[in-house]
């Protein structure tokens, strides 16, 4: 029989490591070396086998105790191989419990399904708009979740109903499961966790012990927040079991799109439509804002596609809600469609001044036909 390695060895920790480095470092090797990643692969099996039987013993105060003073023997009674080690402490749901649910996604409880039980958290999601953000918010959200059956104060029983001990886990709330070579401890499918039987169920809940119920709660959603933002309301989520904590409840605000801003971080954008005369001659143009409407400085010559600042008409930053960003215009050049007679003799008198050509009225067919001789 090949020679043991050493534990630490196997595991790659000294023998100063802490627990969790120990669980940390197993955590890999089980994962690199899982049977259901290497399929087939014998020498991978090997390796799991043998970080398996490592962790078994380095995770146990008492065993590595043990082991550190005595080595393979520990004190006379080693071990003859994985199956013999397996079976020596009662297969791997009892030695790896916690570790395993990682993997697999079980329950465990050294009290079965009568240990509290945390709720489940909740998401919520709001739409707000960019006033909103420039103010905050106070909205009431209506909240569906499971609350602690009033009737029967959580135990899921009928008033005067007997238990009995769930025959298939013993009481456990838990039934092993083979897989290959180990077993998994998994929720027990006759009690649902519970570990008992109810003779007769609550009619309120129907022995489910929690009723869904809808409850109002005032929410303050905070000025400067951004889209996609999670705000956390602690201990608003569904209510636990066998007197275990609520969970939390997430809202998630989506801002809904402006029809004439846009938003990047605390600054907004805009494009803003501008008389020609004014862009040429300059002047103020009345231009929208958040909180309503400002007079816009445009100077002489303005080029269409310039960008105009108007400071601290922007969004406040989260944190700072006192500071607020800018609002940035893009000015584009209002050319109209028609101008009156009067208009059009003088834009013809200043484009002659500028010696530019210009058309100054269509001719006729027969003009055009006249020209052509």
């Amino acid at each position: 029989m090949a020679q043991k390695r050493d534990y630490y060895e196997v595991l790659g920790v000294t023998r100063t490591s802490t627990a969790d480095e120990i669980k940390k470092s197993y955590r890999k090797i089980a994962l690199q070396y899982h049977p259901d990643r290497n399929p087939g692969n014998k020498e991978a099996e090997d390796k799991f086998k043998e970080a398996a039987e490592a962790y078994a013993v380095l995770s146990d105060q008492q065993k590595r105790a043990q082991y550190d003073q005595f080595g393979h023997s520990l004190g006379g009674h080693g071990f003859q191989g994985f199956e013999d080690f397996a079976e020596s402490f009662g297969g791997f749901g009892d030695i790896f419990g916690d570790l395993f649910e990682d993997f697999f996604g079980g329950s465990r409880g050294a009290s079965g399904g009568r240990r509290p039980r945390r709720g489940s958290d909740l998401q919520m999601p709001v739409e707000i708009t960019l006033e909103d953000v420039l103010h905050g918010k106070d909205l009431q959200l209506e909240i569906p979740r499971l609350e602690i059956c009033a009737d029967c104060k959580g135990t899921g029983a009928a008033s005067g109903s007997k238990r009995s001990t769930c025959g298939d886990c013993g009481g456990r709330g838990e039934v092993r499961v083979s897989q290959g070579f180990f077993t998994l401890k998994r929720t027990c499918p006759t009690c649902q966790g519970a570990g008992e039987i109810i003779e007769k169920p609550c009619t309120a809940c129907g022995g489910k012990k929690r009723v869904r119920k809808t409850r109002k709660l005032n929410l303050k959603i905070p000025a400067g927040i951004h889209s996609q933002a999670r705000l956390k309301v602690t201990g608003e989520g569904e209510a636990g079991e066998v007197g275990g904590p609520r969970g939390d409840l997430y809202v998630d605000t989506h801002i809904k799109e402006h029809n004439f801003f846009e938003r990047k971080e605390e600054n907004l954008f805009c494009e803003l439509l501008i008389p020609y005369t004014t862009a040429v001659l300059g002047g103020s143009v009345s231009c929208p804002t958040l909180t309503g409407k400002t007079d816009l400085k445009v100077g002489a010559g303005t080029p269409a596609g310039k960008i105009l600042q108007i400071k601290g008409e922007g969004l406040p930053h989260f944190n700072h809600p006192d500071v607020r960003g800018d609002q940035y215009v893009r000015v584009e050049i209002e050319v109209p469609s028609k101008v009156s007679a009067e208009e059009k003799k003088l834009l013809v008198e200043l484009a002659m001044l500028r010696g530019e050509k210009v058309q100054t009225r269509k001719k006729a067919f027969f003009d055009k036909l006249k020209d052509s001789f």
